[in-house]
């Protein structure tokens, strides 16, 4: 995989803080924690690519079987196993108080994912950016897929991963975060089993803090999803998810993940409820209540049109768009029943193991 070059893929109008005044920092006072699970040859990838750009490496492991821990000691990171329950929150919170122990002059954090490596000067812009902006806790770049080509599913995170550079609500687990602001918030909740980045940056914009997207590469992903069941489960986990994380703030002022559960239950089970159950009664006319799926579809995918998106990748956008709706209720009946049965929330993984 080696370190990721995005920047003959990326085209995005500047934002207002300028990256070409931004000298790198010989002294950078960054330390990374990389979390995995059964990555194999892509951790290898991401934990080369960050002892090579990051002065203290810390490799959080939970429950792999294939050698991960032990490939991480070796090439001289700090390594801490998880016991169960396992969940990236729990993860990230394990490996920030480590390379908090083993580095504690370090002012920012970098987190990435074990199928993730770091782009060249990432750190650097990363990190003079925090230093140029005092109001911004969280900073990120732009995240994209290495092998887009591999599949229709490589090819829609590729998609999924493009947003316009600047100031932003949420954030993927991938970013670098002031040490301080980590703290002060309280890092992440570790029974939050999915969408804990979006929960936690909620809680760091609540505190005063913007988070930032720069235009520049940070990561190069390595999604390696082949298989439907695998697109399925990924969607089932960001059902439940939003089910989740709107239980906890769906009452405050930004109905947080409100809408996106409302829009599951309307094209999920109200359209096709009424359009099946009411058929015996309406001679089949109820039936065209299905016709609103392509309308869906067409609205999604003029969307996308209009982001510049090619016709080819604006159909598997709004294609994947529309049908995600489907897994996306399967989770949140799946959260509504843990919850109600007093069960312990625990990991959703949709990567073959």
């Amino acid at each position: 995989m080696g370190t990721f070059d995005g920047a003959d893929r990326i085209s995005h109008t500047p934002n207002k803080l300028e990256l070409s005044s931004m000298t790198p920092d010989a002294q950078l006072r960054v330390a990374l924690v990389a979390i995995g699970r059964n990555e194999g040859e892509r951790l290898k990838s991401c934990l080369r690519a960050a002892i090579a750009h990051a002065r203290t490496v810390v490799y959080v492991d939970s429950g792999s079987t294939d050698g991960s821990a032990e490939f991480a000691r070796e090439l001289g990171c700090r390594v801490v196993e998880l016991e169960p329950p396992f969940s990236a929150a729990r993860a990230r919170n394990e490996g920030f108080a480590c390379a908090m122990n083993s580095d504690p002059d370090a002012e920012f954090v970098q987190f990435v994912d074990g199928d993730c490596a770091l782009a060249d000067g990432w750190l650097e812009r990363g990190a003079a950016a925090l230093k140029t902006r005092a109001d911004v806790g969280i900073v990120c770049g732009h995240v994209r897929e290495i092998h887009p080509e591999a599949s229709v599913y490589n090819r829609l995170f590729d998609m999924e991963w493009q947003q316009m550079p600047g100031e932003l609500e949420a954030c993927g687990g991938i970013f670098m975060v002031r040490a301080e602001v980590f703290r002060a918030v309280g890092g992440f909740r570790p029974e939050v089993i999915a969408a804990e980045d979006n929960e936690f940056c909620l809680r760091v914009r609540r505190a005063g803090n913007e988070i930032l997207l720069l235009d520049t590469a940070m990561v190069g992903h390595d999604a390696a999803m082949h298989r439907f069941a695998e697109w399925w489960r990924r969607g089932r986990r960001t059902g439940h998810a939003w089910a989740q994380v709107a239980a906890l703030h769906g009452q405050g002022e930004e109905r947080y993940f409100v809408r996106d559960c409302r829009r599951v239950w309307v094209w999920a089970l109200a359209v096709p409820a009424l359009a099946l159950g009411l058929a015996p009664f309406t001679r089949g006319w109820s039936l065209l209540l299905l016709v609103l799926y392509v309308f869906q579809f067409a609205r999604v995918w003029l969307r996308a049109r209009g982001r510049g998106w090619p016709p080819g990748d604006a159909t598997v956008f709004a294609w994947f768009t529309v049908l995600g709706k489907f897994p996306a209720l399967e989770g949140m009946l799946a959260y509504y029943w843990r919850r109600m049965r007093g069960q312990a929330i625990t990991i959703m993984e949709h990567k073959e193991s």
